[in-house]
């Protein structure tokens, strides 16, 4: 299970591959690096609607499952490997400030403590 944070850039329409599949693509741009990476996910079955609440512009949470597979061509028996991202939650992702709780009334001023009472137990 991976999880990333990024701008949503493209939001494609849900596509039915076969009478009993079908997937939604989105793009992502990450920009967590020093150069930015767009990045394709996929939405299957009953999560094709995830998508729906999310306009392009919004910076979500994608957590993904990596998915590989082999696929031989039956003509000339060539072998190949494909990668996939599955994603199986997304979620809007809150500013910085909410997340650190600045819709919390502020803290009472605390009066500074007077540490001089006289004493002093230092031996120098």
């Amino acid at each position: 299970m991976f999880s990333i944070t990024g701008k949503l850039v493209v939001k494609n329409g849900t596509e039915q591959v076969t009478e009993k599949f079908k997937k939604r693509e989105f793009v992502i741009t990450d920009e967590a690096s020093q150069y930015p990476q767009e990045i394709i996910f996929q939405l299957t079955q009953d999560r094709v609607d995830l998508l729906d609440p999310y306009n392009e512009g919004d910076k979500i949470k994608v957590n993904f499952n990596l998915r590989g597979r082999r696929w031989q061509n039956p003509n000339t028996g060539e072998t190949r490997f494909f990668n996939s991202l599955d994603a199986w939650r997304i979620e809007k992702e809150a500013t910085q400030a909410a997340s650190l709780g600045s819709d919390l009334p502020p803290l009472p001023e605390a009066e500074p403590a007077n540490l001089d009472d006289g004493t002093d137990d230092l031996p120098f």
